[in-house]
C-alpha cells in the first residue's frame, strides 16, 4: 500500500480507536464516577443513552456519506464525539454526564459507519479483509488497554481526563484524514428526509425500550412493554411509506436485496454471539474461576489477534474459493467455539478459555469481514454509505438485543439453579449480599450457580450460530462489485 492509503488507514484506526477504548475505560472508571457524582441509581443510563444516539445516527450519518461525502460527514462525527467528550469530562453532576454521553454516542454513530464505508471505496478485494481486520482488531485491542488506561488515570489523575484524553486523537484522526483522503465529489442540492429520519429514530427508541425493560428484569406482560412494541410495528410500518415517496430516502429500499436482507441477518445474530462473548467470558473467568480483572483481559486478547490472523488470510483466498464458502466456513467455526464453551466447569483452565476465545475470533474475521465486504459490493458508490451504515446498525441492535435475552436467560438460570435447591427469593441482580437479607448462601453456591447459568448462555450460542449456518448457504457463491 502506498502512503497515502497508509494514512488514511491510521485515520481510520484512531477514530474506531476512540469510540472502542471509551466503552472500555468508561466500564472501568463508572464506579468511581457515580460514587463522586452521587448517582448510582442512574448508572445504566449512562451507558444506554450513549447506545442509543449511537444506534439512531447509524443510518443518518450512512445517508449524509453519500449525500455530502465520506470525509466531511467523518469529520464532523468526530468533531460533535469530541465535544461530547469535553462536556462529559467537564459534568458536575450525573444528569449532565448522561446528557453528554448521549452527544457523545451522536459522533460515535458517524465512526461505527463512515469507517467501513471508507475501506469499502478506498480499498480492492484483498486490500479489504486486511484492512477490515485491522479495524476489528482495535476493538480488541481497546478491550486489553482500556481497563490498564482507566485505572491510570483514575490513579494518576481523576475520572474527567477519561473523556479529555480523547481529544488530540480525535484532532489526529481528522487531520490526517483531509491530508489523505481526496474524493471526486460532486456537490449537489439535496433534499434531506427529515420525517424518515424521525419516524425511524422513534421506532428504534420504541424497540430499545422494550429491550432495557426486559433486561431490567420487567414483565413481558407489563402494559408499557406491549405498547413499546405495538408503536414499533406502527413505526416501521409507517417509515415503509414514507421512504418509498420521498425523494433521497435515508435508506433506500433498492439496497435491501435478497443478499442483502440474509447478510444483515446473519450480522445481527452473529453481533450477538459477538457481546456474549465479550461480556460472560470475562465474568466466567473472574466470578466463577477467580481470576483477576487483568488476567482475564489477557486471556481475552488472544481471540483479537485470531481475528486479524483470520481477515489476512481471507484476503488471499476470497476471489478464489468464493463468499459464501467461506462464510459458511466461518460461521461453522463459530459452531464448533460455542460447542466448545458449552464444555467449561468450574475446573477448566486458562489455557482452554485461550483456545477456545481463538478459534471464535477466526471464525468471527471470516464472518464479519466477508459479511461487510458483500453489503459494500453489492451496491453502487451513491448507496454504498446507506447500505454500510444499515448493516452497522443491525450490528449495533444485535449487540444491544443479544445482551437483553442473553441476560434475561442467565438470570433465569440463577434463580432455577437456587429454587432446584429449595432456596427462592434470590435476585440475580443482588446476589453477593443475599446472606445480609437472611438468605443462608455459600461463596461455592453463589459460584455453581453462575458457572450453571452461563453454561446454558453458551448453549444457547451453539444454536443461534446453527441458524446463521444455515442462513449462510442463502448466499451467493461469488462476490460481484456494482459500479
Amino acid at each position: 500500500m502506498d502512503l497515502k492509503k497508509t494514512n488514511i488507514i491510521i485515520a481510520i484506526m484512531v477514530a474506531m480507536f476512540l469510540a472502542a477504548v471509551e466503552g472500555t475505560v468508561v466500564t472501568t472508571a463508572i464506579p468511581t464516577i457515580v460514587k463522586d457524582l452521587d448517582g448510582f441509581q442512574l448508572i445504566s443510563f449512562v451507558f444506554s443513552m450513549y447506545l442509543l444516539t449511537s444506534a439512531i445516527s447509524t443510518p443518518i450519518y450512512g445517508k449524509l456519506a453519500d449525500l455530502y461525502g465520506r470525509k466531511s460527514t467523518l469529520s464532523v462525527g468526530i468533531i460533535i464525539f469530541l465535544i461530547g467528550s469535553s462536556f462529559c469530562g467537564l459534568s458536575s453532576n450525573m444528569y449532565q454526564l448522561i446528557a453528554f454521553r448521549a452527544l457523545q454516542g451522536l459522533g460515535a454513530g458517524a465512526i461505527f459507519t463512515v469507517t467501513y464505508t471508507i475501506v469499502g471505496d478506498e480499498f480492492n478485494l484483498e486490500e479489504k479483509a486486511k484492512v477490515q481486520g485491522w479495524l476489528s482488531t482495535v476493538w480488541g485491542v481497546a478491550s486489553l488497554i482500556g481497563p490498564f488506561l482507566g485505572g491510570f488515570l483514575l490513579e494518576s489523575l481523576s475520572w474527567h481526563w477519561i473523556f479529555f484524553i480523547n481529544i488530540p486523537f480525535g484532532l489526529l484522526s481528522i487531520v490526517l484524514l483531509h491530508k489523505s483522503l481526496n474524493e471526486n465529489f460532486e456537490k449537489k442540492k439535496h433534499k434531506i428526509d427529515f420525517l424518515g429520519t424521525v419516524v425511524l429514530s422513534l421506532a428504534i427508541i420504541s424497540l430499545l425500550y422494550v429491550v432495557f425493560s426486559v433486561e431490567k428484569g420487567c414483565s413481558g406482560l407489563s402494559p408499557s412493554i406491549i405498547i413499546s412494541i405495538i408503536l414499533t410495528v406502527l413505526f416501521l410500518v409507517l417509515f415503509y411509506f414514507v421512504e418509498k415517496k420521498a425523494e433521497e430516502p435515508i435508506i433506500p429500499f433498492e439496497i435491501l436485496t435478497k443478499t442483502n436482507i440474509v447478510v444483515n441477518t446473519i450480522t445481527f445474530l452473529c453481533a450477538a454471539i459477538l457481546i456474549a462473548m465479550d461480556v460472560y467470558m470475562p465474568l466466567f473467568i473472574q466470578n466463577v474461576l477467580g481470576f483477576p480483572p487483568t488476567i482475564s483481559g489477557l486471556t481475552m486478547s488472544p481471540m483479537s489477534v485470531a481475528w486479524l490472523l483470520s481477515a489476512v488470510i481471507l484476503s488471499k483466498i476470497i476471489s478464489k474459493y468464493g463468499a459464501r464458502n467461506i462464510t459458511f466456513i466461518s460461521i461453522i467455526i463459530l459452531v464448533v467455539s460455542s460447542s466448545l464453551l458449552s464444555t467449561l466447569n468450574t475446573s477448566s483452565s486458562l489455557i482452554n478459555i485461550i483456545i477456545y476465545g481463538s478459534i471464535m475470533g477466526f471464525g468471527f474475521g471470516g464472518a464479519f469481514t466477508i459479511l461487510t465486504i458483500m453489503v459494500q459490493m453489492s451496491v453502487d458508490y451513491n448507496n454504498r454509505g446507506a447500505a454500510t451504515a444499515t448493516n452497522a446498525l443491525l450490528k449495533t441492535l444485535g449487540q444491544t438485543v443479544g445482551v437483553s435475552v442473553f441476560g434475561t436467560i442467565f438470570n433465569l438460570n440463577i434463580v432455577k439453579y437456587f429454587s432446584s435447591r429449595g432456596i427462592n427469593g434470590v435476585d440475580p441482580n443482588n446476589l453477593y449480599s443475599t446472606n445480609s437479607k437472611g438468605l443462608e448462601i455459600s461463596a461455592d453456591q453463589i459460584t455453581a450457580s453462575l458457572g450453571s447459568a452461563l453454561h446454558m448462555v453458551f448453549v444457547t450460542l451453539i444454536f443461534v450460530a446453527v441458524l446463521c449456518a444455515v442462513l449462510s448457504l442463502m448466499l451467493p457463491k461469488k462476490i460481484e462489485e456494482s459500479n
